[in-house]
């Protein structure tokens, strides 16, 4: 069999860390920041993991 494909995509916007769990930049911070308070922008600038279900999908995507 061939080897799997990365899907770029997936590629991008996720990151493995050391142990095994992927790393995502959070959602909502691109534009309209002015309406949102500063403790709300200061969580969206930081990065969190996927959930266990959500991972074992796209650890096969990145591979």
């Amino acid at each position: 069999m061939p080897k799997m494909k990365t899907r770029k995509s997936v590629a991008k916007r996720f990151k493995k860390t050391g142990t095994g769990k992927l790393v995502h930049g959070r959602a909502g911070n691109s534009h309209l920041a002015t309406r949102k308070s500063s403790n709300r922008k200061r969580r969206l600038r930081k990065s969190t993991t996927i959930s266990s279900a959500m991972s074992s999908r796209n650890k096969k995507m990145i591979n």
